[in-house]
């Protein structure tokens, strides 16, 4: 198994940077604002060739009341007690505070190991809180630089003396992937404590205030002998209302766990449902193409909840058509009712999500289509559909063959769309249709064809030519090698450098060829004064532009001259127009 190890300390010396360096990735938000994190994140790191377990935890507060602060302490205490190492990371140019000392005694009473780190200590301005860690009592410190990479070397090998290499090297074999679920709405929604309530434990910060969860924090499940990665995220405001840099930073994290999860938790306060920032949420996550599912949180507070659902669903179906069907549960976070039937839920919705439909199956349904409501017809001709067929799933994806394909109306996509998930079962998942034509490839001004013999005509000219090119460039490539290895042979043997073959042109005409040869049986004259005298015989207009058509194809016209005008009967002769001449006599 991996190394846990916690990475621990006083708000703002660096933790999330170290632990986003270990990980090779930016996974926490690093500010210079102290207190950022706030729960505990895991992820998987590697220090050289050891494996790690990384847990990055909140800022330490030496507070014991009911606030936020003492709440992030008692995740922080958690977090040292998972560990099989604690990291304690101390800021180097500001040396050992009183806060530190307080921490590093609560360490030496767990009883754990501990390695203390000096972060920060880059440059000379680290040098000089690097001695104050000795009277801590927590060993030999290291200088370390989160930021730059530094130390890693000393750390790689305080861990291996602190837990020895036997214990961690086993390595467990895991293929089967979870499933990823985001839950995600707007801030004070109860996502965090929705999570909570199905993991069974105090996993995440809750609390009235609104905006606890600043990162996306994901959480390992097992439910009913399937793996679920929760992926908990920060609360999503307008965009005109998200003004600090921090927020912003947490804004783009929770898109992010939307584009990565496989099915997306929209929670909603069912007091306030379906404001205009959960159905952009909405929209935003059937334009990415997940699965989503409803979640009415804080159900417990509604009146009437029968007509409530009711109303809910009614609304839903009508403000956003293209989830049409997707499932509702109205369930309570901090009572638990309710709760049993959301995994169900998410279940069906990934399977639908994740299926596959016979191509068989599909053509039949679009014939059946088809006579239920014909295509329309543009400027007086009808669209065609050909063929359907399933490209990929994870959403279903189609591809629709048909005559006239850029013409096809937006209306009768989406009645295909509708009629398709209604045959096939697929409520509430996002549904893709690629309308293509099988117009001729070769047509100028006409769209690509995508099917039928002409597109198999094109590929194979396509491969063939490829097929051509390359053995061009092998032979080339061969010539050229074989041509260095002859001339290395010859520096080496201390003889001039062989002369190249002459490159086989393509052949000539016959008559140039015998041009060419009575050329250079002649005379040879000085050069450049035939060429200048050739020139100043033909006048302006040839000096302009000369000829290269040989004068035996265009007669006396070509040498220079103008060629005679045809000559007009003379009155009184015996050529009248063109007529032979008559015979003397009878």
């Amino acid at each position: 198994m991996p190394l846990k190890l916690a990475i621990v300390g006083r708000p703002n010396v660096g933790k999330s940077t170290l632990f986003n360096r270990l990980a090779g990735k930016k996974l926490a938000i690093v500010d210079d604002q102290p207190g950022v994190t706030r729960d505990r994140r895991y992820a998987s790191g590697r220090l050289g060739d050891l494996d790690l377990e990384l847990i990055d935890t909140a800022g330490f507060e030496d507070v014991s009341d009911e606030s936020l602060e003492a709440r992030m302490r008692a995740q922080t205490e958690l977090a040292v007690e998972e560990a099989d190492v604690s990291l304690f990371i101390y800021d180097a140019r500001e040396g050992v505070t009183p806060l530190d000392e307080v921490f590093a005694t609560l360490l030496r009473r767990r009883g754990k190991p501990v390695i203390i780190a000096a972060n920060k200590a880059e440059g000379k301005a680290g040098q000089s809180g690097i001695g104050e860690a000795y009277k801590l009592g927590l060993g030999e410190p290291i200088p370390i630089s989160g930021e730059h990479g530094e130390g890693m070397a000393e750390l790689y090998a305080a861990m291996l003396a602190a837990f020895p290499e036997d214990q961690y090297s086993e390595e467990e074999d895991d293929d089967d992937k979870p499933i990823r679920i985001a839950i995600v709405g707007r801030p004070n929604a109860g996502k965090s404590t929705l999570v909570n309530r199905l993991i069974g434990e105090q996993r995440l910060l809750t609390g009235p205030e609104a905006g606890i969860t600043r990162d996306s924090i994901s959480v390992d499940w097992l439910w009913d002998g399937r793996k679920v990665r929760l992926v908990d995220t920060a609360g999503l405001r307008k965009k005109a209302k998200v003004q600090e840099k921090l927020e912003k930073l947490s804004t783009q994290d929770s898109i992010r766990a939307v584009t990565f999860a496989e099915v997306v938790l929209l929670v909603m306060d069912a007091t306030h449902p379906f404001e205009v920032q959960d159905l952009q949420i909405a929209d935003l996550t059937e334009r990415e193409g997940r699965a989503l599912v409803f979640v009415l949180a804080k159900w417990d507070l509604v009146e009437d909840p029968v007509a409530q659902l009711k109303d809910f669903r009614e609304h839903a179906e009508r403000m956003l058509p293209q989830l049409r069907g997707a499932p509702v549960v109205a369930l309570s976070g901090e009572t638990g009712k309710g709760i049993e039937k959301l995994m169900p839920a998410v279940m069906k919705i990934h399977k639908d999500w994740a299926t596959k439909v016979k191509t068989r199956d599909l053509n039949d349904w679009l014939q059946m289509a088809m006579q239920r409501h014909p295509p329309p017809t543009v400027s007086g001709k009808r669209i065609k559909p050909k063929y359907m067929a399933q490209t990929k799933a994870r959403p279903p994806t189609f591809v629709l063959f048909s005559s006239r394909a850029d013409q096809m109306p937006e209306q009768y996509r989406r009645y295909l769309i509708n009629s398709l998930r209604e045959s096939f079962d697929l409520p509430g998942v996002p549904l893709r249709i690629t309308i293509k034509s099988g117009a001729n490839p070769y047509a100028d001004g006409e769209a690509k064809g995508h099917s039928g013999r002409g597109k198999r005509e094109f590929e194979r000219r396509e491969r063939e030519e490829e097929r051509i090119r390359a053995s061009r460039n092998t032979v080339k490539k061969s010539k050229r090698i074989a041509d260095e290895a002859a001339a290395a042979a010859a520096a080496a043997a201390g003889l001039p450098p062989p002369e190249k073959a002459p490159v086989r042109g393509p052949k000539k005409p016959v008559k140039a060829e015998a041009k060419t040869t009575s050329a250079a049986t002649a005379p040879a004259a000085e050069p450049g004064k035939a060429a200048v005298k050739s020139i100043k015989k033909q006048g302006p207009r040839a000096q302009k532009k000369v000829s290269t058509t040989p004068s035996y194809k265009v007669g006396f016209k070509a040498a220079g001259g103008k060629a005679a005008a045809p000559k007009r009967p003379v009155a009184g002769s015996n050529i009248v127009r063109g007529n032979k001449a008559k015979p003397k006599g009878k």
